[in-house]
């Protein structure tokens, strides 16, 4: 991350840069566009962690671009323009926690059930977590950028550490990605949120013992580097097959004893290779019909696009995004996403014949 005392001068961009800002500042969108372009994903991504959830991540950063355009001719240049777009931002995203509170899963909600719940009805009223499709951060400038960064891009994105942060008040929430993951400082963070250095390492200890009493020592993104691309192709590929034939031996052999199964919007989940066993046997392996699955990428892990046969459509119609974690090479958490619209979301088609 560029210094945020140094100004925009520091970037090797400088004078394309700053002609542009001289524009934007006398009412070029077009200029104002192109300045922002090449910090939209990260800036996505930072709004996603916040919030929990793609679709608000789309309107915080709407809100908040909209906010930098108008306020443009106030910015000064005493810091970058990333840093001051990143203050925006994350200051558009605390009032939308303060006004819609936190997302959660199904786990954070109730104790997990025994046996298969058959016709279990999505709760509306619940604002879930959301997954995230992995397009976004590719490309941008994002991940860590200064000394204090402690998250990769992806690590910062996935399900086991968003799901933590959403245990977290909202200035513990801003603080805590602000260091850890894009690497400003204490003093840079308490310009950010207008509060005092002291506040801001508060907030830090405080978020750093919640979250980590929450997610796993090992990263997905260690996990992956461990079992290589070539076994992890096998544990994909066996899950899609297995439900496709509905071979519950097959299925189990991918998983792990203590291994989960939550299907957010649906409030049940099944915990233990017993339960789960259970209900995948009543429910996606003989229950549903014909599966079929595109492999994708969310949350930095790996996931699958699953299609419902529907008679109606005549085609295999999107139902979900499924989203593996592993503990070495086995699957240790399978969390479905269900909604036809997550599809559209990862660049997935909406049937497949």
């Amino acid at each position: 991350m560029s210094d945020a005392s140094s100004g925009w001068s520091a970037d090797t961009t400088a004078e394309p840069a700053a002609e542009d800002l001289a524009r934007a500042r006398g009412g070029d969108d077009e200029a104002f566009t192109r300045l922002v372009e090449p910090l939209r994903r990260e800036l996505h991504a930072h709004c996603y962690r916040m919030l929990g959830s793609t679709h608000d991540a789309d309107d915080a950063l709407q809100d908040a671009l909209l906010r930098a355009w108008r306020g443009l001719p106030r910015f000064e240049g005493r810091s970058s323009l990333r840093s001051w777009l990143y203050t925006v931002v994350t200051r558009t995203c605390l009032d939308s926690v303060a006004m819609r509170g936190k997302r959660a899963l199904p786990v954070d909600l109730s104790p997990s059930s025994d046996h298969p719940v058959i016709g279990d009805a999505p709760l509306s009223e619940i604002a879930w977590l959301g997954p995230y499709p992995d397009a976004g951060l590719d490309g941008g400038a994002g991940g860590p950028a200064g000394p204090d960064a402690h998250y990769e891009q992806r690590e910062a994105v996935e399900l086991a550490f968003v799901a933590a942060l959403q245990h977290l008040p909202g200035n513990q929430r801003a603080a805590l990605l602000l260091f850890e993951v894009l690497g400003f400082s204490a003093a840079e963070i308490a310009t950010i949120m207008d509060t005092s250095t002291t506040s801001v390492n508060s907030a830090l200890a405080r978020a750093r013992r919640i979250v980590t009493e929450k997610i796993p020592s090992a990263t997905q993104q260690q996990t992956l580097r461990e079992i290589g691309d070539a076994r992890l192709r096998e544990i994909v590929t066996g899950y899609s097959t297995a439900l496709e034939r509905g071979d519950a031996d097959a299925l189990v052999a991918l998983l792990t004893e203590d291994v989960t199964w939550s299907m957010p919007p649906m409030p049940h989940w099944y915990h233990g290779l017993a339960a789960v066993t259970d209900f995948a046997v009543q429910v996606p392996l003989t229950g549903c019909g014909s599966w079929r699955h595109l492999p994708t990428s969310a949350n930095g892990q790996p996931a699958l696009g699953s299609y419902l046969w529907n008679d109606e459509a005549g085609a295999h119609v999107s139902w979900a995004i499924d989203v593996l974690t592993l503990r070495g090479d086995r699957i240790a958490e399978i969390t479905t996403f269900i909604g036809p619209d997550h599809a559209a979301a990862f660049g997935l088609p909406a049937s497949l014949p």
